[in-house]
């Protein structure tokens, strides 16, 4: 009895995305000529966001509070150089500015996900067109293929000896079989039982 499952490749390859409605460099403009219009866009280091973050880390109850006690006294809002109401309002932007930041890392994620399937079926046909390409190039009629197949081997090979000489901690060779693992040196300061006294 067989099953209808299929493997998350298999489904991939044989789902394709629909074609995108826009061109990527369109879509690129359309996000520079937005990211203009919001104004205040400031890069972070992963330091300097991790330090933020742990600055602005205060509940919401601690910070509406704290809020109110600039507009209990005019000498605690001149203090702090801003009226309650103005920060009452810059905490709103930043409660609704959220939104934008998950509707943008929701729409990221989506076109990572997209390219990534992109690229995985692109992979699979070049696979599908080596595999074929090597069958059909032992017969010498098709001996146009030979050249071809050959560099994508030699490519192939290149990449296995490059990775193989960049992986990091590789375990040192060890000894034939039979060989004994040379013995640790002894400490200088350690006798041996052997040794003579002066």
């Amino acid at each position: 009895m067989s099953t209808n499952q299929e493997s998350p490749k298999a489904a991939v390859a044989e789902n394709p995305q629909p074609a995108p409605t826009v061109t990527p460099e369109s879509v690129v403009a359309q996000l520079r000529a937005t990211r203009s219009l919001i104004g205040e866009v400031t890069p972070l280091t992963p330091e300097q966001r991790k330090s933020l973050r742990r600055r602005a880390s205060t509940s919401n109850p601690i910070l509406q509070a704290s809020i109110n006690v600039i507009g209990a006294l005019d000498n605690v809002s001149q203090a702090v150089g801003q009226p309650a109401d103005v920060v009452r309002q810059m905490n709103d932007d930043a409660n609704r500015w959220t939104a934008v930041e998950d509707e943008l890392r929701t729409m990221l994620n989506g076109v990572a996900g997209a390219n990534l399937i992109r690229r995985q079926r692109i992979a699979l046909i070049a696979a599908q067109a080596f595999t074929i390409g090597s069958q059909l190039a032992r017969d010498p009629a098709h001996a146009v293929l030979v050249p071809h197949v050959q560099e994508i081997k030699r490519l192939k090979s290149f990449k296995r000896r490059k990775k193989a000489a960049q992986a990091p901690g590789s375990p040192p060779t060890s000894p034939a079989p039979g060989t004994p693992a040379p013995s640790a040196p002894a400490h200088p300061a350690s006798g041996t039982s052997g040794s003579s006294q002066s």
